[in-house]
């Protein structure tokens, strides 16, 4: 589940956002909590009680003492790594910001066009850094899929299938050749029309793979031997 706060001293401002972002993320359908914080001093004395759990921080820059610059100054001093995005009325604060390596600004008041591309590009961005899960777009929602509760995808026609553990399948247009180049090593191409991840496995056999759970998948005679060593090696790396 992603962390988010949202730090302002204008609590309409605070409140707008909070919501605007809680739109977002459930029209995304990407579980999340989301606090609010009037001042930098409560999202500051929070951080030290928690850690640096939060994934995304909306930061007001001006604010009370501490401001949002001087807030973000000693969020990044004491370690925290996470994406910060700077709120303001006054472009030009932003130019004062970069030391403290902000992923984007968003100016008062709020386009909601603009609000939405960064939305986009952060919950791509910690995906790729989490390097363990999945980003589909399917229409205006957007799904978050751990690698490790995908059994395998296929494709039909001009749509992915992903075959998740939980019984869910959740479908979108894409190419396998593209999303096979978006996974991980623990995915294998056993047929022209499927992507199996080799922790499900369980045994492959008269052209089939069987997984855990009893699913069966076609396995291309032609990859079979290569099959074989991938999940071997695959196997042995699990051990270590």
């Amino acid at each position: 589940m992603l962390r988010f706060a949202v730090c302002d001293d204008e609590p309409f401002m605070l409140e707008q956002l909070a919501r605007r972002l809680e739109d977002y993320m459930k029209a995304s359908e990407i579980p999340c909590r989301i606090l609010r914080f009037s001042s930098g001093r409560e999202l500051l004395d929070l951080a030290d009680m928690e850690g640096d759990g939060f994934d995304l921080v909306f930061l007001d820059i001006e604010m009370a003492p501490p401001d949002g610059m001087e807030t973000a100054m000693l969020l990044r001093e004491r370690g925290w790594e996470g994406l910060l995005v700077f709120v303001t009325v006054l472009k030009e604060r932003v130019f004062d910001s970069f030391e403290t390596r902000p992923f984007d600004y968003l100016v008062k008041p709020l386009a909601e066009e603009r609000f939405a591309g960064t939305m986009e590009r952060a919950i791509r961005r910690l995906q790729q850094d989490a390097g363990l899960s999945l980003l589909v777009q399917k229409g205006a929602s957007r799904h978050i899929i751990p690698f490790a509760r995908i059994q395998y995808c296929e494709v039909m026609g001009r749509k992915i299938y992903i075959h998740q553990e939980n019984g869910q399948v959740l479908d979108y247009y894409d190419k396998l050749d593209g999303l096979q180049q978006r996974v991980d090593g623990r995915f294998f191409r056993c047929h022209r029309s499927f992507l199996v991840n080799l922790d499900y496995v369980r045994s492959c056999e008269g052209g089939l793979v069987r997984l855990e759970g009893g699913s069966e998948i076609p396995l291309s005679r032609l990859r079979e031997q290569e099959f074989r060593e991938a999940l071997l090696a695959h196997m042995k790396e699990r051990r270590r």
